[in-house]
């Protein structure tokens, strides 16, 4: 056989012949390297040929032609060729009016023993062409397996442009892929358990998960994923530790709060809150029709009809705006009394407002909250001066947090840092359950004791102001007793407690 005559007869079209001697040189020597690599390329020409969905059986004949020759691993030229035809031919099964994932299957089957390179463009491409329809295709978990993540580009990393739009990358969206099949428990038993094989996936996959959550902080995406399949192992312990830092992130986005509605699922109240924090935002209708119908539902069950029938108003709107269906829920609702009777309500807006601090306090669960007592309050400007202790006292804006808060109050306060020059910045604030105490509140008793002439007094060391005095109509040698607070004496320059409330 003529290696240059079999070239020859490539060049100028004439496939068979050049085949056929290929085929003859193969059957006298079967092992021999070179006649493996002159069919093997032969087979790619008639693969090149046969790219095209109509053509799929003569595609998978040559294809299998080309496995049958078992090219040793360092033969990787003609596989990352076919790659590229392999590649055109799935995203040919895509285009399909109904997809053959069948089809689909069988390349996949061939090509498992191929010897890609690795990472390569043309591996990237391979990947690109199964991905494009990872929804629907059952198998996408096992090729995913197969072909490795870590097989990617650095260019894989990078956004993409699409129509002059940027887009993902495709790397991000891989992740995204697998996180979401996943979720969907494919291989769930008959009593409905998941199986201990899927969590075993799962495990093994956010290490993963999280190595890209590390390197690419700018991927929106994989953070909610690792939450959701924490949530899917059960494990509620974590899940909102992990999702915690991102959620600050993106805290103004919709669906983080849908998503933060699920890790409490036994709290109605901050689903609810969790709720109208989410529809609060600034949000493009179109993506809030499932968000708002699941909200209706809530209200529903809570009888606040008004409220309800304005979430499915809205919801009814947008879908007849789009000409998309009317879920059934919807409907049913509609033709029910409660709906017929209920007025009609604009929007919901005041309803969320009420719940926003309630939805944003679990954003700063991370964060401990400090004990403090209330030693003053200016209700013109809305601030407050606290003391904790010795240590920590100051002042901070109490506006949107706390109602009415007095002298003497015990607070619970996630504070924003450290403070500058007393002035404190807070994240969180209310009023503490009744059975807490403060270290800078003591109750005492003893007798008063006045000084003349300023007429303050003191019981023990317990400083009593003249004003305070004046207004209880109290006397020298009176018993009293009462709360203090602890407080500091900038004349003096030292610490003592005052009296704050009789008893």
């Amino acid at each position: 056989m003529s290696f240059r005559e079999i070239k020859e007869l490539r060049k100028t079209g004439k496939l068979e012949e050049a085949l056929e001697m290929a085929n003859q040189a193969l059957e006298t020597e079967p092992d021999n390297i070179w006649n493996k690599r002159v069919a093997a390329w032969l087979y790619y020409d008639y693969l090149k040929k046969s790219s095209q969905p109509d053509s799929f059986d003569a595609f998978k004949e040559n294809l299998l032609k080309i496995k049958s020759l078992q090219l040793p691993e360092d033969e990787k030229m003609v596989f990352d060729n076919s790659a590229w035809q392999i590649g055109s031919m799935v995203f040919g099964l895509h285009k399909e009016e109904h997809v053959d994932y069948g089809k689909i299957n069988e390349l996949f089957e061939v090509i498992k023993e191929f010897h890609f390179t690795k990472p390569s463009e043309a591996y990237s491409f391979l990947y690109k062409a199964f991905h494009k329809g990872y929804q629907n295709w059952s198998g996408y978990l096992d090729f995913a397996d197969w072909w490795n993540f870590e097989n990617f580009r650095s260019e894989d990393y990078l956004k993409d442009e699409f129509n002059g739009k940027k887009i993902m990358s495709i790397a991000e969206q891989a992740y995204i892929a697998y996180s979401k099949k996943l979720l969907e428990n494919e291989s769930i038993d008959l009593s409905g358990q998941q199986r201990a094989d899927d969590k075993e996936k799962i495990q093994s996959f956010l290490p993963q998960l999280d190595a890209i959550i590390t390197k690419y902080p700018n991927y929106q995406y994989p953070p909610y994923f690792k939450a959701k399949l924490l949530l899917a192992l059960g494990k509620d312990e974590n899940v909102l530790s992990t999702f915690l830092p991102f959620a600050k992130q993106k805290r103004n986005d919709f669906w983080v709060w849908e998503l933060m509605a699920e890790i409490f699922p036994e709290d109605k109240d901050i689903q609810f809150a969790c709720y109208c924090k989410a529809l609060s935002l600034k949000t493009p209708e179109d993506f809030l029709v499932k968000l708002r119908q699941a909200f209706a539902g809530m209200l529903v069950e809570r009888q606040m009809y008004s409220e309800a029938k304005a979430e499915i108003q809205q919801v009814i709107s947008i879908r007849e705006k789009h000409e998309w269906k009317l879920p059934n829920q919807i409907t049913q609702w509609t033709e029910q009394d409660w709906y017929k009777s209920a007025p009609a309500k604009k929007g919901n807006k005041d309803l969320y407002t009420q719940y926003l601090k309630k939805a944003e306090e679990i954003l700063y669960q991370d964060i401990p909250e400090e004990i403090i007592a209330v030693e003053f309050v200016n209700e013109n400007k809305s601030i407050l001066n606290f003391v904790k202790n010795k240590r920590k006292f100051g002042f901070f804006n109490y506006s949107g947090q706390i109602d009415k808060p007095q002298i003497g109050d015990i607070l619970k306060v996630r504070f924003n840092g450290d403070g500058q020059d007393g002035f404190y910045k807070i994240l969180s604030a209310k009023k503490a359950e009744s059975n807490l105490t403060s270290e800078a509140i003591r109750d005492y008793e003893g007798t008063l004791k006045i000084i003349p002439p300023q007429n303050f007094g003191f019981v023990d060391d317990v400083f009593v102001e003249p004003k305070f005095i004046q207004d209880n109509k109290l006397t020298d040698g009176q018993s009293l007793a009462g709360k203090a607070i602890l407080s500091f004496n900038k004349k003096r320059n030292e610490w003592g407690w005052k009296t704050i409330e009789l008893k």
